[in-house]
């Protein structure tokens, strides 16, 4: 165990690669929330969101994902992984989570890509007839960005955009990270394209994962953020539909709630009473 950042954290290996984990603790917390990034995006950046769930009683760990903030090493041309890689270290890390989330309720908490892999764990446990083992997920500002789901102008460009970022990361072995997402492995800038042009997601390790996604069964709350650059509503809405056995709320967050003008990113930062109302909503 040793310290990152202002928080205490521990590293988990997984094979090349070396995830970080950032741990919040709160005295006699009885949920446990496990807190996935946006695609490139540190775990640091979500220190303030998590101090906001702390203050409700909520433990928060945030991991980073492969190649970002304190995980190593940097995205290369040797980084294989895509989805699947990122959906299986959900699994890992709340294994080797067991211990702190014993007696405990535990809430996986998502923001764009990490919660997609959030969502695509949950579908991977179903497809092998297993529980969701958790009790809750909550997706803030994650959705499917299937390019037919934006408006105007911004559907083709949407499409041209995702797909010469999966070009350019074809041609060089990696994304990197040229003004968007941060250095990437290929298999996920490819994978996540996909998604974009086809509004479906790929077979991850054998799994259909578009049969698998509509027997989830936990509840989800699925919060938009206002003027959102990336994830408008209408993306939100796309991917909780997928998830038809599960109980979703649906929300939005504004810069009103937020008391300052946020997007994609900076709701983290004042996300206040956006922790409240996930608690609230999460309680028993």
């Amino acid at each position: 165990m040793e310290f990152l950042d202002q928080s205490s954290g521990q590293f988990l290996d997984r094979g090349t690669d070396r995830l970080a984990l950032h741990a919040y603790p709160v005295d006699d917390a009885a949920t446990l929330a496990v807190l996935w990034p946006a695609m490139g995006v540190p775990a640091r950046y979500y220190r303030h969101f998590a101090a906001a769930l702390n203050a409700t009683g909520i433990e928060v760990v945030v991991a980073d994902l492969r190649g970002t903030g304190a995980s190593t090493p940097r995205p290369s041309r040797a980084s294989r992984y895509g989805l699947a890689e990122l959906t299986a270290d959900v699994e890992a890390v709340l294994d080797t989570l067991k211990p702190r989330r014993a007696g405990r309720r535990t809430l996986l908490v998502g923001h764009s890509l990490g919660g997609q892999a959030c969502a695509l764990h949950l579908a991977t446990r179903h497809a092998a007839g297993l529980d969701p083992g958790v009790d809750g997920l909550a997706l803030l500002a994650v959705g499917l960005p299937y390019w037919r789901c934006y408006p105007g102008l911004r559907a083709p460009s949407t499409l041209a955009f995702t797909s010469s970022l999966a070009a350019v990361s074809a041609l060089l072995g990696v994304w990197p990270g040229w003004g968007f997402g941060g250095r990437q492995s290929r298999g996920v800038i490819g994978d996540w394209a996909h998604t974009a042009r086809t509004g479906r997601y790929p077979t991850l390790a054998g799994v259909d994962i578009e049969a698998a996604l509509p027997g989830v069964r936990l509840p989800v709350l699925a919060v938009d953020m206002e003027t959102d650059q990336y994830t408008p509503a209408p993306t939100v809405d796309f991917l909780t539909a997928k998830l038809s056995a599960a109980s979703v709320t649906r929300a939005h967050y504004s810069a009103a709630d937020a008391g300052s003008p946020i997007d994609h990113f900076t709701w983290a930062r004042h996300g206040t009473l956006l922790a409240s109302r996930v608690a609230d909503w999460f309680s028993p």
